[in-house]
């Protein structure tokens, strides 16, 4: 049996009698009228002030960089996104910005403008649920250029949009005739509407669908390859508060629908025709004294000229 020497002993019995005290927890700090708790940022109303004095000002990147700070700065983010009003991302192709989409079309309850141009990681199932959450409020839509979606995104826009204004689709190849028709039928308060570079449109579809829009004032139908004279007859005739118009690359038309629009257009400010080789100085030199904006430079009559007797369209449809 070993023995300890007397300074070992000592050394147990002061760590037993260390382990056998309780310890007392810390007091807390004990707060009242005289000594307040500190106050942040947070305290300060939200929906009065907060939201709309400070929130509108952050950039979406100030906001999700704000809602990693704490679980508070979360919640405060989130409501300020379910009153946000308008959605600009148009050309933003940043890695992982989907993950972020997803936060946006949970939240966001209020959308009433919606940019969304370029967006090549945009598909069907990241836009559907942002759509089926805002689709009371939105007046303007802006998906130029999103290849990745299909017309099925485009259905809420169509039928449930009900206040619907600016719809952008340039270069959308799967824009259909079935969904320009369906446009027909739900859609006639449009006053911007551009289907640039569409090429699947139909002539008569788009005859039919101008017949509705009366309160057009911008519209851009550019390398549209179905737009012909009739169609402009159409345009003229019933968008009569016309004031821009984007031909750019309309091979099909000439002299005869251009003198058609722009008789019936009082209001038109601005034509772009280039490269439509059918269109001549006969139709654009009495508009060019309207102090009408062509970007096209004038050209001399007599070199290349056409008769506007040569594009009257017999083969006219009335439809």
């Amino acid at each position: 049996m070993c023995t300890l020497h007397p300074e070992e002993e000592a050394h147990l019995a002061a760590m037993g009698s260390c382990g056998s005290r309780t310890s007392t927890p810390s007091p807390r700090p004990v707060f009242s009228m005289s000594n307040p708790p500190p106050r942040s940022l947070f305290d300060v109303c939200w929906d009065d002030v907060l939201i709309p004095q400070v929130a509108v000002y952050l950039s979406l990147k100030d906001l999700f960089n704000l809602r990693c700070c704490s679980r508070t700065a979360l919640r405060f983010v989130e409501a300020a996104l379910e009153k946000r009003q308008e959605l600009h991302l148009s050309g933003n192709n940043t890695s992982n910005i989907d993950v972020g989409f997803r936060v946006l079309a949970r939240c966001c309850r209020r959308l009433e403008v919606l940019h969304l141009a370029c967006c090549r990681w945009l598909t069907d199932e990241l836009l559907l649920p942002l759509l089926a959450n805002n689709k009371r409020r939105l007046w303007a839509v802006n998906l130029n250029e999103c290849i990745n979606i299909t017309a099925l995104s485009l259905q809420p826009i169509i039928v449930e949009c009900k206040d619907l204004r600016v719809l952008k689709l340039s270069k959308c190849q799967w824009l259909t005739t079935g969904a320009v028709d369906a446009l027909t039928l739900h859609q006639s308060k449009l006053v911007e509407f551009d289907i640039s570079y569409c090429g699947a449109i139909g002539e008569r579809c788009l005859i039919i669908f101008f017949r509705k829009l009366n309160k057009l004032t911008v519209l851009s139908l550019a390398n549209t390859p179905s737009v012909t004279d009739q169609v402009l007859i159409q345009i003229g005739n019933y968008c009569r508060e016309l004031e821009h118009i984007n031909l750019i690359g309309c091979a099909a038309i000439s002299d005869y629908g251009v003198h058609a629009l722009t008789v019936h257009c009082p209001r038109l400010q601005t034509l772009l025709i280039r490269r439509c080789p059918r269109v001549t100085e006969h139709s654009l030199a009495p508009l060019r004294q309207r102090r009408l904006y062509i970007d096209r430079p004038q050209q001399d009559v007599g070199h290349n000229a056409y008769n506007l007797n040569d594009f009257y369209p017999s083969d006219f449809l009335v439809y």
